[in-house]
């Protein structure tokens, strides 16, 4: 079963390396990983889709709250996330088939990000599926190059439990 992970760490060098390693190290596969800044400059998020049982995703929730610079792990999977994923792809495209291709791209909401002589490159946001389906449809046009970010999630919960503050720093 494939699980979608957030966490919450501290905006340190070498927590990725220590994380990754951890993964690694155990013999658990990142599927996706995307990390970026949060609200708060010391923070930063991961968003982590891996495969495993609920056996592997209780190790994998263990070791990585053992972790100093981790703060918050939480497993969204079955409960209700809002996820999606940016693709750039770089297609071939000559006079007679440009227009179909936009056609495609225009009915999946792409955007055409650059256009030359005999090359596409579209933006695409969305689901996993929903960028599977479209490199799907643009195989026949010949893939050039495609670069996707991996997944990003967020609880759709407003939960105050669900939203992390930052301990305060002790007075000294």
């Amino acid at each position: 079963m494939r699980h979608t992970i957030s966490v919450l760490v501290e905006n340190k060098f070498g927590v990725l390396a220590r994380i990754a390693g951890l993964f690694s190290g155990r013999g658990f596969n990142i599927e996706t990983l995307t990390v970026s800044p949060t609200y708060d400059e010391s923070l930063s998020k991961m968003t982590i889709v891996t495969s495993g049982d609920d056996a592997v995703l209780e190790q994998i929730d263990k070791q990585l709250n053992r972790l100093v610079e981790v703060l918050k792990v939480t497993d969204l999977t079955g409960s209700g996330f809002v996820s999606s994923e940016l693709m750039l792809l770089k297609v071939k495209a000559d006079a007679t088939t440009r227009s179909e291709i936009m056609q495609i791209a225009d009915i999946f909401g792409a955007k055409i990000a650059h256009v030359y002589h005999d090359v596409l490159i579209i933006e695409l946001t969305g689901s996993s599926e929903k960028l599977d389906g479209f490199v799907e449809l643009m195989e026949k046009f010949g893939i050039i190059e495609l670069a996707r970010t991996g997944k990003v999630a967020l609880a759709r919960s407003s939960d105050a439990t669900e939203r992390f503050v930052a301990p305060e720093e002790p007075a000294g």
